[in-house]
């Protein structure tokens, strides 16, 4: 049975999507859609990074658009230049 949910894909044009989750009951994952190996560098043994292995009981790309969220208009676009709330000068 899938595991669905909706959320808010920013591509190249934000949209609701339709995704499918890993199952919470698996046995190999434990949940979290796959399995993280930690490796390190050959010379030294320090830590270098970390693969990830998907599991089999959730596909990462099974996604379906349902709707394309509509442009916000320039009045309620958000501003980048924000002025910092936190004021310089010392409380005394």
């Amino acid at each position: 049975m899938p595991r669905l949910r909706i959320q808010v894909a920013h591509w190249h044009r934000r949209a609701l999507v339709l995704t499918d989750t890993p199952d919470p009951d698996c046995p190999v994952c434990e949940g979290d859609g796959g399995t993280e190996y930690p490796y390190g560098d050959y010379d030294t043994g320090e830590y270098a990074g970390s693969d990830w292995d998907p599991c089999w009981c959730w596909n990462e790309n099974r996604r379906w658009t349902l709707l394309p969220l509509p442009h916000r208009p320039r009045w309620m676009r958000r501003r980048t230049r924000h002025a910092d709330p936190w004021t310089t000068e010392p409380p005394f």
